[in-house]
């Protein structure tokens, strides 16, 4: 029986995953934020407005997962009327597709009257996803290590950043979809190349917990996904060549791409934008955001 609230806005924040070194296992909650007004209705209705084009139609993301909750508590879903605003651009690498999923779930759990809850919001999400990296920062903010068990269920945990790190983000204006970046991958790696990433990934708590930026220059190194999308994102490891020298703290993919996510001090922005902008071109964007300590929220 759905509760008697009749009326409810839920954010959600983009999010930067992967971080160079932690493939599907790594994100970080940035505060660009999805934000839907849902309410009950005699029929399903998508409004939307914001980055991209999204078709008014029932088969959306949000409607999807929202149903799905309903599916997994044994439960008829309700007719939903949803108004989104999105200002995270989609199939860029800023984890749109993630903050749909957990924004339709979170209103499913709000409407059942909390029965998931925010760590059952957290695991419906990443098995829908498929992996935990976008999916954790969207839930529960800041920075999140999460990993798959061997009963398939989903575990992170989370360390807030530093306020003083400056993100930069160069978002080309061409899409890539994750399917067609992780089509490039190979199905097995050198040894020599899974323990490049295992001895870097550890970087990334430590730098974060004892506020160390400068180490995360050995963090973003990464050999078992960069490489291989190059081919989908022109310029992007002579880029991050190119900043690191420029000094910036860390640069790696955002996701699957093509955004570039760039880790930096105050002073050294203006440098580093300038270094961006041949590789967004006149049809891209280079974004100052902040990173969001809080996830997906509700508002009744």
């Amino acid at each position: 029986m759905v509760i008697e609230k009749r009326q409810v806005e839920v954010s959600v924040p983009a999010s930067t995953a992967n971080l160079g070194s932690g493939y599907d296992s790594l994100g970080i909650a940035i505060d660009i934020r999805l934000k839907l007004a849902a309410t009950l209705s005699d029929r399903d209705e998508f409004i939307y407005s914001g980055n991209g084009r999204i078709s008014n139609s029932p088969h959306n993301m949000v409607h999807k997962s929202f149903r799905e909750a309903f599916n997994q508590r044994s439960k008829v879903a309700p007719k939903l009327r949803i108004v989104a605003d999105n200002p995270i651009p989609l199939a860029r690498g800023l984890g749109s597709s993630s903050a749909a999923l957990v924004a339709g779930i979170a209103l499913a759990d709000e409407f059942m009257g909390h029965s998931l809850g925010r760590d059952g919001v957290f695991q419906l999400a990443a098995k829908l996803e498929g992996h935990p990296d976008n999916v954790a920062p969207a839930v529960y903010g800041g920075f999140n290590s999460s990993i798959k068990m061997s009963d398939g269920n989903y575990y992170s945990e989370k360390l807030d950043v530093p306020s003083e790190w400056v993100f930069l983000f160069a978002i080309p204006g061409y899409r890539l979809k994750t399917k067609a970046a992780r089509a490039l991958l190979p199905s097995n790696y050198k040894l020599a190349d899974l323990v490049h990433n295992l001895s870097r990934v550890s970087f990334w708590p430590i730098a974060i917990s004892q506020n160390r930026p400068e180490i995360l220059k050995f963090a973003c190194q990464d050999r078992i996904h960069e490489p291989y999308r190059e081919k989908l994102i022109p310029r992007f490891l002579i880029t991050k060549a190119e900043l690191l020298e420029r000094g910036a703290y860390a640069v790696f993919l955002s996701g699957a791409g093509p955004t570039i996510a760039v880790v930096c001090e105050r002073q050294k922005v203006y440098s580093l934008k300038t270094g961006l902008k041949k590789f967004v071109g006149k049809a891209g964007t280079i974004v100052e955001a902040k990173v969001s300590r809080r996830g997906y929220e509700i508002v009744k």
